[in-house]
C-alpha cells in the first residue's frame, strides 16, 4: 500500500532503523500508545518485513497506515492513531 490521498505529515518519529524484526513494530506500539488519537507517527524502518507487519498491526488495532515510502535504504511508514 502506497498512497498519498490520506498523508499527513508526521508529528514524531520513530527511527528503528538497524533494528531487526518485531524491533520496530513493537518501537511504533509504544510511541502510538503514548500520543493522543488524530496523531500521526513516521516509522522509519530498514526491516523490510516492517511494511506488512505495520499493515497487519494497524488492522488489527483500530489504526490507519496513510503512507508507506521507499525512501531507499529505509522505508517511512506513516501512521495515524485513531
Amino acid at each position: 500500500m502506497t498512497t498519498n490521498q490520506t498523508s499527513a505529515e508526521a508529528e514524531t518519529t520513530v527511527d528503528a532503523r538497524g533494528a531487526t524484526c518485531p524491533g520496530p513494530l513493537m518501537d511504533l506500539i509504544a510511541e502510538i500508545r503514548a500520543v493522543d488519537t488524530g496523531t500521526v507517527v513516521a516509522l522509519l524502518s530498514d526491516a523490510d518485513n516492517s511494511k506488512t507487519e505495520v499493515q497487519e498491526w494497524a488492522e488489527e488495532s483500530g489504526n490507519e497506515v496513510t503512507d508507506i515510502v521507499d525512501e531507499g535504504d529505509h522505508y517511512r511508514i506513516h501512521v495515524r492513531k485513531l
